[in-house]
């Protein structure tokens, strides 16, 4: 997953991106409210650890602010606030999970595997009986199975969450090659090109990736399908 983790502390930021980055994340570290809120803007991420208490702007105001601006991504609140009125406080504010200090790193690789689960296992509307199978990276529609490689299974989830909607070739990129990628960009291309075989091979004639040129690629929906460039 991309995951922005926002810490002040350094010790436990140091620790928590390593554990991270061992277990196969991509992390990105911001130490203050105000650098979150644009960094969470300006990048494509899965799921955002969160600080509570900050030096400047707090993680709730960071958090209310990222989901009016519409920002999808999964967000763990880790804080030292642990009363019932504060957990509250920050699920009603757009929180995904909630975890209190001190805590054990396993618990959270855990925590962060079920949420994981959860933005995997979105599905397509009926119509286009499409959803996915995050443990076995299979594509499914109508029943039969079709395999994808790690890369291509990102890229169908952040195009599928966006349905409808045009994502630009850098969110895309951020999205599935991580925030630092510095390779050619028209790898997108690519990939995308692979995505629609596989696409046709498991059945989904009703949906199709449209190139918008210019811009970046749109995956849509019987309603508003056009031809697929």
């Amino acid at each position: 997953m991309n995951v922005l983790l926002v810490e002040d502390d350094e010790a436990l930021a140091s620790a928590l991106s390593q554990g991270l980055r061992e277990e196969g994340h991509r992390v990105d570290l911001c130490t203050n409210g105000a650098e979150a809120i644009a960094q969470g803007v300006a990048a494509a991420y899965d799921l955002a650890i969160l600080d509570w208490m900050l030096p400047d702007v707090d993680g709730l105001t960071v958090l209310r602010t990222w989901r009016k601006r519409d920002m999808k991504m999964l967000v763990m609140m880790l804080t030292a606030r642990g009363t019932v009125d504060d957990r509250v406080a920050g699920l009603r504010g757009g929180a995904d999970d909630y975890m209190v200090k001190p805590f054990e790193f396993e618990e959270l690789l855990a925590r962060i595997e079920v949420l994981q689960r959860r933005r995997a296992d979105v599905q397509a509307t009926p119509a286009d009986q499409i959803s996915f199978d995050a443990r076995r990276r299979t594509l499914i529609c109508r029943g039969k199975e079709v395999v994808l490689t790690a890369r291509e299974f990102a890229l169908a989830l952040a195009l599928f969450e966006n349905k409808d909607h045009v994502c630009a070739r850098s969110q895309l990129l951020a999205a599935v090659w991580g925030a630092d990628y510095d390779g050619d960009p028209h790898i997108v291309d690519v990939y995308v090109g692979y995505l629609r075989r596989k696409l046709l091979d498991a059945g989904a004639a009703t949906i199709g990736i449209r190139t918008v040129r210019g811009l970046g690629f749109c995956l849509e929906s019987p309603g508003s399908l056009g031809s697929a460039a």
